[in-house]
């Protein structure tokens, strides 16, 4: 793998919701790889978690929904960096509202694409004039429900779609610059968000009404016991990691890294059978 850099320089990186799981690994990978990482976390704690691990962590208090935070981050970014630019920005900051469409309230739909999308884009286009300085890379934390979405997940999958399209879309846009766009799709990964998972299925019925309890009564037990433990196929967040070093340094990164045995294989899935068949083996095994 060759890098690429400018006159040898610092390279600088900016990774958004980088306080606990993919985002904290990341941030210090790269920063153990050479780079200087502004880590955007939203508590001051796990700004500091992460400072102590290195000094070439920068933690920046960063809510990517919020437009005076992006600002203010730009602003320090700015000052630091110079002439020299931001080499990339990595658009990892996200959340994963689940449960029946039929009973999703609006504003935790809005909630979804707030952060998932228009987070993510606002983040990118305030970054940019710095990201061409450098002719820095722009990466987005994508899924395999970008291209495979599974039931009860249809606002995070849809999210996950729209920054499909979106870094399809900006690839292009942003070419005639030599600026690389690349989407990661994780499959299960082993971070905090199982231990979530098993809090929110426990409290469902606090969430729903009785009547879509009785509903969903199959396919939120068949969740309880898919969310019981961390799957053994779940991947180490630093698989992540080590793809997005990749999509940061080669050359020639990838469009796309599909992270996990799960994500590869249904990827082939996808492509191989048909929508009844896929949708036949999804109501198997959720109970429907």
């Amino acid at each position: 793998m060759t890098a690429d850099s400018v006159d040898g320089n610092q390279r600088y990186l900016l990774v958004t919701g980088a306080s606990t799981g993919i985002g904290a690994a990341c941030a210090l990978h790269m920063a153990t790889c050479g780079w200087r990482v502004f880590a955007g976390v939203r508590r001051k704690e796990d700004g500091d978690t992460l400072a102590a691990e290195t000094t070439r962590i920068i933690p920046v208090t960063l809510d990517v929904t919020c437009a005076e935070h992006i600002a203010a981050v730009v602003a320090q970014v700015r000052d630091h960096v110079g002439d020299a630019g931001l080499h990339g920005v990595f658009n990892n900051a996200g959340i994963a509202v689940g449960g029946p469409l039929e009973h999703l309230p609006t504003e935790r739909i809005m909630q979804q694409f707030e952060v998932n999308v228009f987070g993510a884009v606002s983040v990118t286009q305030a970054f940019l004039p710095l990201l061409r300085q450098a002719r820095g890379r722009v990466v987005f934390t994508s899924s395999n429900s970008g291209f495979w979405c599974e039931p009860f997940l249809s606002v995070y999958g849809a999210s996950k779609h729209a920054l499909e399209a979106i870094g399809d879309a900006l690839r292009i846009e942003l070419r005639p610059w030599g600026m690389h766009v690349v989407l990661i799709e994780p499959g299960m990964v082993k971070t905090p968000i199982w231990e979530k998972a098993r809090t929110e299925i426990a409290a469902v019925d606090t969430l729903l009404s009785e009547e879509a309890m009785l509903q969903y009564a199959a396919p939120i037990e068949a969740l309880r016991r898919m969310v019981h433990k961390t799957p053994a196929i779940a991947a180490p967040p630093e698989r992540v990691a080590r793809a997005l070093r990749h999509a940061l340094e080669a050359r020639r990164p990838k469009t796309r890294y599909r992270v996990g045995v799960d994500c590869r294989i249904q990827y082939q899935l996808r492509r191989l059978l048909p929508d009844r068949v896929r949708d036949y083996l999804m109501r198997l095994a959720m109970g429907l």
